[in-house]
Protein backbone atom coordinates (compact mmCIF):
# COMPACT_ATOMS: atom_id res chain seq x y z
CA UNK A 1 0.00 0.00 0.00
CA UNK A 2 1.72 3.52 -1.00
CA UNK A 3 1.95 6.04 1.20
CA UNK A 4 0.03 8.79 0.29
CA UNK A 5 -2.59 11.50 1.93
CA UNK A 6 -6.03 9.76 0.56
CA UNK A 7 -4.30 6.44 1.78
CA UNK A 8 -3.44 7.13 5.54
CA UNK A 9 -7.01 9.55 5.29
CA UNK A 10 -8.52 6.24 4.47
CA UNK A 11 -6.37 4.19 7.16
CA UNK A 12 -7.37 6.33 9.68
CA UNK A 13 -11.00 6.45 9.05
CA UNK A 14 -11.20 2.87 9.30
CA UNK A 15 -9.30 2.90 12.05
CA UNK A 16 -11.50 5.60 13.79
CA UNK A 17 -14.59 2.98 12.85
CA UNK A 18 -13.08 0.53 14.86
CA UNK A 19 -12.06 2.00 17.28
CA UNK A 20 -15.31 3.55 18.01
CA UNK A 21 -16.72 -0.15 18.18
CA UNK A 22 -13.95 -1.23 20.23
CA UNK A 23 -14.25 1.43 22.71
CA UNK A 24 -17.96 0.91 23.30
CA UNK A 25 -17.67 -2.26 23.72
CA UNK A 26 -15.16 -1.64 26.90
CA UNK A 27 -17.58 0.93 27.74
CA UNK A 28 -20.75 -1.32 27.39
CA UNK A 29 -18.65 -3.59 30.06
CA UNK A 30 -17.98 -0.81 32.86
CA UNK A 31 -21.38 0.59 32.23
CA UNK A 32 -22.70 -2.87 33.16
CA UNK A 33 -20.43 -3.47 35.47
CA UNK A 34 -21.04 -0.44 37.68
CA UNK A 35 -24.72 -1.14 37.15
CA UNK A 36 -24.08 -5.05 39.13
CA UNK A 37 -22.16 -2.91 41.69
CA UNK A 38 -25.14 -1.27 42.72
CA UNK A 39 -27.23 -4.68 43.25
CA UNK A 40 -27.01 -5.60 47.05
CA UNK A 41 -26.53 -8.95 47.30
CA UNK A 42 -25.87 -11.82 50.32
CA UNK A 43 -24.87 -15.54 50.06
CA UNK A 44 -25.54 -17.25 47.11
CA UNK A 45 -26.71 -14.43 45.60
CA UNK A 46 -23.33 -12.44 45.80
CA UNK A 47 -21.34 -15.59 44.58
CA UNK A 48 -23.85 -15.54 41.01
CA UNK A 49 -23.03 -11.96 40.88
CA UNK A 50 -19.33 -12.42 41.43
CA UNK A 51 -19.10 -14.91 38.75
CA UNK A 52 -21.36 -13.33 35.79
CA UNK A 53 -19.15 -10.27 36.61
CA UNK A 54 -16.16 -12.38 36.10
CA UNK A 55 -17.80 -14.31 33.05
CA UNK A 56 -18.63 -10.93 31.77
CA UNK A 57 -15.75 -9.48 31.47
CA UNK A 58 -14.06 -12.64 30.12
CA UNK A 59 -16.93 -11.87 27.28
CA UNK A 60 -15.91 -8.77 26.88
CA UNK A 61 -11.99 -9.76 26.89
CA UNK A 62 -12.75 -12.32 24.31
CA UNK A 63 -14.92 -10.28 22.39
CA UNK A 64 -12.43 -7.13 21.57
CA UNK A 65 -9.69 -9.71 20.65
CA UNK A 66 -12.02 -11.59 18.00
CA UNK A 67 -13.38 -7.61 16.73
CA UNK A 68 -9.47 -6.39 16.84
CA UNK A 69 -8.81 -9.24 14.59
CA UNK A 70 -11.97 -9.47 12.38
CA UNK A 71 -11.33 -5.69 11.74
CA UNK A 72 -7.45 -6.21 10.65
CA UNK A 73 -8.79 -8.79 8.29
CA UNK A 74 -11.46 -6.68 6.37
CA UNK A 75 -9.06 -4.04 6.46
CA UNK A 76 -6.83 -6.37 4.43
CA UNK A 77 -9.26 -7.72 2.52
CA UNK A 78 -10.52 -4.25 1.30
CA UNK A 79 -6.79 -3.01 0.14
CA UNK A 80 -4.93 -4.72 -2.18
CA UNK A 81 -1.84 -3.81 -2.17
CA UNK A 82 -1.42 -4.13 1.90
CA UNK A 83 1.40 -5.38 3.82
CA UNK A 84 1.67 -6.72 7.04
CA UNK A 85 3.43 -3.64 8.29
CA UNK A 86 0.45 -1.60 7.33
CA UNK A 87 -2.04 -4.08 8.40
CA UNK A 88 -0.01 -3.39 11.50
CA UNK A 89 -0.40 0.14 11.09
CA UNK A 90 -3.90 0.09 10.90
CA UNK A 91 -3.96 -1.87 13.92
CA UNK A 92 -1.87 0.17 16.41
CA UNK A 93 -4.43 2.97 15.50
CA UNK A 94 -7.44 1.27 15.98
CA UNK A 95 -6.03 0.68 19.46
CA UNK A 96 -4.97 4.52 20.08
CA UNK A 97 -8.51 5.80 18.97
CA UNK A 98 -10.03 2.51 20.59
CA UNK A 99 -8.13 3.40 24.05
CA UNK A 100 -8.47 7.07 23.84
CA UNK A 101 -12.49 6.64 23.56
CA UNK A 102 -12.28 4.77 26.42
CA UNK A 103 -10.15 6.47 28.55
CA UNK A 104 -12.01 9.67 27.72
CA UNK A 105 -15.24 8.41 28.89
CA UNK A 106 -13.35 6.80 32.21
CA UNK A 107 -12.30 9.87 32.82
CA UNK A 108 -15.91 11.83 32.57
CA UNK A 109 -17.48 8.75 34.56
CA UNK A 110 -14.93 9.79 36.97
CA UNK A 111 -15.48 13.41 37.20
CA UNK A 112 -19.54 13.66 36.21
CA UNK A 113 -21.29 10.68 36.91
CA UNK A 114 -19.89 9.48 40.02
CA UNK A 115 -17.67 11.73 41.62
CA UNK A 116 -17.31 10.26 44.70
CA UNK A 117 -16.25 7.12 43.51
CA UNK A 118 -12.63 7.85 43.88
CA UNK A 119 -13.12 9.48 47.76
CA UNK A 120 -15.16 6.59 48.67
CA UNK A 121 -12.25 3.82 47.43
CA UNK A 122 -10.02 6.15 49.40
CA UNK A 123 -11.98 6.04 52.54
CA UNK A 124 -12.16 2.41 52.48
CA UNK A 125 -8.71 1.50 51.70
CA UNK A 126 -7.15 4.07 54.63
CA UNK A 127 -10.06 2.54 57.19
CA UNK A 128 -8.62 -0.86 55.84
CA UNK A 129 -4.80 0.05 56.19
CA UNK A 130 -4.73 2.73 58.78
CA UNK A 131 -2.75 0.21 61.17
CA UNK A 132 -0.18 -0.88 58.43
CA UNK A 133 0.81 3.04 56.98
CA UNK A 134 1.63 5.95 59.28
CA UNK A 135 -0.13 9.22 59.49
CA UNK A 136 1.63 10.60 56.85
CA UNK A 137 1.51 8.37 54.33
CA UNK A 138 -2.49 8.12 54.96
CA UNK A 139 -2.40 12.05 54.78
CA UNK A 140 -0.53 11.49 51.41
CA UNK A 141 -2.99 8.97 49.67
CA UNK A 142 -5.80 11.93 51.06
CA UNK A 143 -3.82 14.36 48.61
CA UNK A 144 -3.66 11.99 45.85
CA UNK A 145 -8.00 11.51 45.57
CA UNK A 146 -8.26 15.15 43.16
CA UNK A 147 -5.51 13.71 41.05
CA UNK A 148 -6.55 10.13 40.18
CA UNK A 149 -9.21 10.58 37.62
CA UNK A 150 -6.27 11.91 35.25
CA UNK A 151 -3.79 9.46 36.56
CA UNK A 152 -6.82 6.60 35.56
CA UNK A 153 -7.09 8.22 32.48
CA UNK A 154 -3.51 8.47 31.60
CA UNK A 155 -2.90 4.52 32.70
CA UNK A 156 -5.67 3.47 30.58
CA UNK A 157 -4.89 5.12 27.32
CA UNK A 158 -1.41 3.74 27.81
CA UNK A 159 -2.70 0.06 29.03
CA UNK A 160 -5.51 -0.42 26.69
CA UNK A 161 -3.25 1.09 23.42
CA UNK A 162 -0.19 -1.26 24.68
CA UNK A 163 -2.49 -4.17 24.90
CA UNK A 164 -4.15 -3.54 21.45
CA UNK A 165 -0.27 -2.54 19.99
CA UNK A 166 0.45 -6.11 21.50
CA UNK A 167 -2.92 -7.65 19.66
CA UNK A 168 -1.92 -5.56 16.59
CA UNK A 169 1.69 -7.07 16.34
CA UNK A 170 0.74 -10.84 16.55
CA UNK A 171 -2.40 -10.64 14.24
CA UNK A 172 -0.37 -8.69 11.60
CA UNK A 173 1.94 -11.46 11.10
CA UNK A 174 -0.53 -13.43 9.15
CA UNK A 175 -3.02 -10.63 7.66
CA UNK A 176 -2.88 -10.91 4.79
CA UNK A 177 -1.43 -14.11 4.71
CA UNK A 178 1.85 -14.95 4.10
CA UNK A 179 1.61 -18.59 2.96
CA UNK A 180 3.23 -19.36 -0.84
CA UNK A 181 0.75 -22.33 -1.37
CA UNK A 182 -2.49 -20.28 -0.38
CA UNK A 183 -4.71 -20.48 -3.03
CA UNK A 184 -5.65 -16.93 -4.53
CA UNK A 185 -8.81 -15.87 -6.42
CA UNK A 186 -6.01 -14.32 -9.51
CA UNK A 187 -5.00 -18.26 -10.54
Amino acid sequence: MKENTAERTSVWNEAARSGLVLGLVSIAYMVCNAMMGKIQASGVGAALLNVSGILLWVFKFYLCIRLMKLFMQKFAAGNESVTNRDTFSFGTATALLSALIYSGFTLAWMLFIQPDMMTESLDAAVQMYENVFTQDQLDAMREMAPKMPTIAFFVNLVWCWLFGTVLAAVFSRNIPSRNPFEETDNQ
